[in-house]
């Protein structure tokens, strides 16, 4: 991580307090805990309501694997070294069925981890929308043998969020909790 990650400075913005909370936020903290991200983003509630839809539907209601969402989703907070977002995805990703060792490789060269096929697809996909903004026609036809339509946006859209939520936490320096 670089070293003007937000957990090495002060957030610029504090949580909102909890008596402060309106209905949106306190059920999304009945469910989660009260993660910083959600108490941060909460102080603007118009968008942290709309945000909240469309993050809900990628992480628990999305046609990809929880596997191939988590690979996507740590893979992007290592490109955008967003140590919160890798915090938080980590015991998902672990839960999902990966291993500490693929966990840890998401953070080297793709090449230096014998990523199965279907790994090395996801992790090709994050890796071209990061740094060419795009799908390659290669990595596009790869994917297509594999996923349907659904999944395909979703895949794109997902990796978009997560780049949108680590610039989002890594600008505002959103703190990790006690704990992660």
């Amino acid at each position: 991580m670089s070293a003007d990650t937000p957990g090495n400075r002060v957030p610029r913005f504090d949580p909102l307090p909890e008596n402060e909370w309106d209905d949106v936020l306190k059920a999304v903290a009945a469910t989660t805990g009260p993660l910083n991200v959600f108490t941060t983003l909460a102080r603007h509630p118009e968008l942290f309501r709309a945000w909240i839809g469309l993050g809900s539907m990628l992480l628990m209601k999305g046609t990809l694997s929880a596997r191939d969402r988590e690979l996507a989703i740590l893979r992007t907070a290592h490109h955008r070294s967003c140590e919160y977002e890798w915090e938080h995805h980590r015991g998902l990703a672990l839960g999902a069925g990966l291993t500490e060792a693929e966990v840890a490789a998401l953070r080297l060269d793709a090449d230096a981890h014998d990523w199965s096929d279907d790994d090395r697809m996801v992790v090709t996909a994050a890796d071209e929308l990061h740094a060419k903004g795009t799908v390659t026609d290669a990595t596009w036809t790869e994917l297509a043998t594999r996923f349907g339509e659904h999944e395909l946006i979703e895949l794109v859209m997902l990796i978009g969020h997560y780049h949108m939520v680590a610039f989002t936490l890594n600008a505002l320096r959103v703190q990790n909790e006690e704990g992660h």
